[in-house]
């Protein structure tokens, strides 16, 4: 049997799927991985002895890049669908797809008369009667909307606007009707949810068939590196300070206003350069760090600030790791929010912190009684979803 996984993401889209296919190969099935060609990804895959595909061009030149074009970006992303990932999945099995809308994804199961599966991190972009895109979790309905059927058709106009005509053009050669509803095009099968379902509680979608399988978590044995090793045992635990593949770019002095903060509360600072590209900060208490292991670093640190990425937030619940979440787009406001509700962090108001703002939200993750909590939680999320996906789909 083989595998096909697919997605155009970030970090945060990008390892679930590595962490899948390591349980597809565990599970005895062939998989390849269709991604973008940045080396840390290459590096992931090759590490665990992934067969690799490039997939569009580097998410990280696209991401820091200004102005980007979404109508250019949205065509180039349906061709890629046609092209290296239509190659990679000729002679497979199933075809799995996720990251930025892959409206091509079922064009290409059917094709090859795959069996065509949607995987998604998070529910805020699905079909739910009860929100619409982009729609804060209990926010209350606007007046005269009942079910948000009037937001939802703006939505599929839009991804149709994005999406449908390089689709539609392809679908055209390949002698297939056109498709009127892109977005619900793509949700058409079954849908993989891998979320952790105490952090993220499966919502009320419909007409989905959903199943949530637990976040798709990749182990990371990798060593820190001495120099961690010797700041780490040099004084009381520090505070993780990291944005992953946010560029931060309405908040260029985010590194300098996050160790202020730190220091304001009496802690020592670990700040993550990411590719936001914080600069190297003077000072014993301060210590700078590139790609490092979250898994083995969480457990050692006073609590973390961060964007509120999926896999970053999961992590530092796997840990007890005491959060603040910084969130700047799509799925970040709410693991904010729900990291708040947990009683597990601090949820900051909007994506610029101030010294102000965040020095408010540290004095509650640090509080002793955040810890105890982050503690409980921890004992309760899953590190068993990947291989709750792979037996789903190789059975």
């Amino acid at each position: 049997m083989r595998v096909v996984l697919a997605g155009y993401g970030s970090r945060g889209d990008v390892e679930p799927l590595i962490a899948l296919a390591v349980a597809v190969q565990n599970a005895g099935a062939e998989v390849v991985v269709c991604v973008p060609p940045d080396e840390e990804f290459v590096t992931r895959l090759d590490e665990f002895g992934v067969p690799f595909v490039a997939f569009g061009q580097s998410v990280r030149d696209l991401v820091t890049s200004r102005p980007v074009d979404p109508p250019r970006v949205a065509a180039a992303l349906v061709d890629e669908w046609f092209g290296p990932v239509a190659r990679a999945a000729e002679g497979a099995d199933v075809l799995v797809a996720s990251g930025l809308m892959p409206a091509g994804a079922p064009t290409v199961a059917e094709q090859f008369g795959l069996r065509y599966v949607l995987a998604a991190f998070h529910d805020i972009s699905l079909p739910s009667p009860h929100r619409a895109p982009g729609q804060r979790p209990g926010k209350p309905f606007p007046p005269g909307e009942t079910d948000n059927r009037v937001l939802w058709r703006i939505d599929a106009e839009n991804v149709n606007a994005m999406y449908g005509p390089a689709l539609n053009t392809h679908r055209a050669a390949l002698g297939l009707p056109p498709v009127d509803n892109v977005r619900d095009h793509v949700y058409e099968g079954q849908l993989l949810l891998a979320a952790d379902p105490v952090l993220w509680p499966v919502p009320e979608l419909t007409n989905l068939e959903v199943t949530q399988t637990g976040a798709w978590i990749l182990p990371d044995s990798r060593p820190l590196s001495p120099e961690l090793e010797a700041f780490l045992a040099a004084g009381e635990p520090p505070v993780y300070v990291g944005f992953g593949s946010m560029p931060m770019h309405a908040s260029k002095d985010v590194g300098q206003v996050a160790v202020d903060a730190v220091r304001a509360q009496g802690r020592r600072v670990l700040l993550a350069r990411g590719w936001a590209g914080l600069a190297e900060l003077s000072g014993d208490d301060c210590f700078v760090v590139g790609e490092v292991n979250q898994q083995a670093l969480f457990p050692r640190v006073a609590a973390a600030v961060h964007h509120g990425g999926g896999g970053t937030t999961t992590t530092a619940a796997r840990a007890g790791a005491p959060q603040v979440l910084v969130p700047q787009m799509v799925d970040q406001p709410y693991w904010a929010r729900r990291v708040a509700d947990l009683g597990i962090g601090a949820a900051h108001d909007g994506p610029t912190p101030t010294f102000e703002s965040l020095s408010a939200a540290l004095k509650t993750a640090l509080d002793p009684e955040t810890r105890v909590r982050a503690a409980e939680v921890a004992a309760q999320v899953r590190a068993d979803g990947a291989a709750v996906a792979a037996k789903l789909l190789v059975g």
